[in-house]
């Protein structure tokens, strides 16, 4: 992973609250898809709440999302091989959702697939144009989840 430095901004706000953001996609045109960390699990010592959420014009919903340090890391691979113009799988085998990006999605830009197969069976697939810098900003959205929660975890 690599390493970005921190603006005064970002530090201030590291300083204030927990971070809470992992992946916030969002256009113009009013789609999201976020997965934001709620906490420490209750029940799984190693392990974090988080919930995934999409919001479109059309459709909007939210799952649970155990998240995992293997999950974290995970997800520093997957923005490793996005910046290498690879579309991702993220969580593909995992318990819970899994996530999707594709570069060049049916519509012909990226899109961002939540697919929720053990629980409510149902996909969604979310076209939207994030900005330019979107990856290096998930990088430190990762870096700040990572330095912040991580040491809490056990196992």
């Amino acid at each position: 992973m690599n390493d970005f430095p921190l603006s005064a901004s970002e530090r201030a706000t590291m300083n204030d609250s927990p971070p809470r953001d992992l992946i916030s996609l969002a256009d113009d045109e009013g789609n999201s898809v976020t997965v934001r960390v709620l906490g420490r699990s209750p029940t799984w010592a190693s392990g974090l709440d988080a919930e995934i959420a999409v919001r479109t014009p059309f459709v909007s919903g939210r799952l649970d999302l155990p998240l995992s340090v293997a999950d974290l890391n995970s997800w520093g691979d997957a923005l490793d091989r996005l910046d290498a113009d690879e579309d991702v799988a993220w969580r593909e085998m995992s318990r819970g959702p899994s996530l999707f990006v594709q570069l060049v999605g049916e519509r012909e830009c990226p899109e961002v697939i939540v697919e929720d197969e053990g629980g409510s069976m149902v996909t969604v697939r979310v076209p939207l144009v994030p900005p330019d810098d979107w990856i290096a900003a998930h990088r430190r959205h990762l870096r700040r989840v990572m330095e912040h929660w991580v040491p809490m975890l056990t196992g």
